[in-house]
């Protein structure tokens, strides 16, 4: 097996190698390395790149910093950096939606909506409603995961009826509590929309469109066959790394094609009649809780934000866990000015969750505890104490039932009008 398969099926097996703890970090001083340093991921360099370049102290942007006294004027010049940094692309504005089908299923109507962004193939997406409402009813962009699975999309997280995929139902029970989340907050009372973001499931590159010498045997599957979705799963693996070096070399980055595609969505969703464009929030696990930080951070329009499972600081990623990671999270140039958290703070004072696991292998727990310092203290400087919470739960990486419970309440609590007595 070479080493290009080899990585991808490492990545593809994170779940069941997190599932018997064998990421679990380890922190002690080792017998091979040198006297005094302790195991990391660059070794030697470690303690100079965590401590001189990246430093311990609040990033020159950060608004603990105390600089700021005015909150919108510290959220304007740190927004501008980070947009700066992860260099957006242009995808038009609200795209022309096509209403592929729709049906009922399980108390819902559902739709299936497809649109055309200016590059790559048409993105797929699904719209869900309690069945028969009218609205104005609170919005819900539901952001699938990554989950080393780019062949799926939006049915990550949804069902529209009896007839799921074996690889669907598998991935549901193994992080979802065996439940389609967003079939779970649509029948709640919200309008919600799914959809398929770069480069996952309709908007995934193709094998057959790259070179074949660096296919990594991966085939373009014509049906749900689990053999041929792995196969194309280790394609995408090892794609990631070309994918990266593509970006760079066009003077974008990842998370500035993601946000901006789920930005679209976001119009989508806000333009619908039976959508109150001012009570809208998002959330998601894992890849989905990142593109929550991102999405949630530098768009008013999400009035509550909910990140599961993707809550860190650099400094982890740095030294610990970049090995766990996709590239999608990465930013050049900005850990110096603003810590991971902080993009999310760029909320305060809106409504804002963060949700994470203490035996989550792909974060340090020391490290989450430090974030949601960070993200605590932004919102009692922001005088918005009461609009932060963060949860910690036991067991590994995932959005359980228990979990939704806690997230729904929280959007019902900022999203859903006081009513009358």
């Amino acid at each position: 097996m070479n080493r290009i398969r080899l990585a991808a099926l490492v990545i593809l097996c994170l779940p069941a190698l997190v599932g018997f703890g064998i990421m679990a970090q380890s922190t002690g001083p080792s017998s091979q390395g040198e006297v005094g340093v302790r195991i990391n991921m660059v070794g030697s360099y470690g303690p100079w790149l965590a401590d001189q370049v990246l430093g311990n102290a609040p990033g020159r942007l950060s608004f603990r910093i105390g600089k700021w006294s005015d909150l919108e004027d510290w959220r304007r010049t740190a927004r501008q950096r980070v947009i700066e940094c992860i260099a957006p692309i242009n995808l038009g504005g609200v795209p022309k939606v096509t209403i592929k089908s729709s049906q009922s299923y399980d108390g819902l109507d559902i739709e299936f909506l497809s649109w055309q962004l200016p590059a790559g193939p048409q993105t797929e997406a699904v719209f869900l409603k309690p069945k028969g409402a009218k609205g104005p009813l609170p919005g819900i962009l539901a952001l699938h995961d990554h989950g080393g699975n780019k062949f799926m999309g939006w049915r990550k997280i949804v069902r529209t009826g009896d007839d799921f995929w074996e690889i669907q139902e598998r991935h549901q029970a193994h992080y979802y509590g065996g439940v389609a989340w967003a079939n779970e907050i649509a029948r709640r009372g919200y309008a919600v929309l799914v959809h398929d973001t770069f480069p996952f499931a309709s908007r995934r590159v193709m094998v057959k469109d790259v070179p074949e010498k660096i296919r990594a045997g991966g085939v373009d599957p014509l049906s749900n066959d689990p053999d041929e979705i792995l196969k194309y799963n280790n394609f995408a693996a090892a794609h990631e790394n070309i994918m990266e070096k593509s970006l760079i070399s066009a003077g974008t980055t990842w998370p500035g094609v993601y946000l901006v595609e789920d930005q679209r969505a976001l119009d989508v969703l806000a333009s619908r009649p039976e959508v109150d464009p001012s009570r809208i929030g998002c959330a998601g696990l894992s890849g989905g809780g990142m593109r929550t930080v991102f999405l949630g951070g530098l768009d008013e329009r999400i009035k509550v934000a909910v990140a599961v499972g993707f809550m860190t600081t650099w400094r982890d990623f740095l030294l610990d866990k970049c090995f766990t990671h996709t590239w999608m999270t990465y930013v050049p140039l900005l850990p110096r000015d603003l810590d991971f958290p902080e993009i999310l703070a760029l909320r305060a004072p809106m409504a804002t969750m963060v949700l994470n696991s203490r035996e989550d292998a792909l974060f340090t727990l020391t490290e989450m505890q430090r974030a949601d310092t960070m993200l605590r203290d932004n919102f009692e400087r922001a005088k918005a104490g009461d609009r932060y919470r963060c949860n910690f739960y036991d067991g590994g990486h995932k959005f359980d039932r228990a979990m939704q419970a806690d997230a729904f309440d929280w959007f019902d609590r900022f999203l859903k009008p006081v009513q009358p007595h």
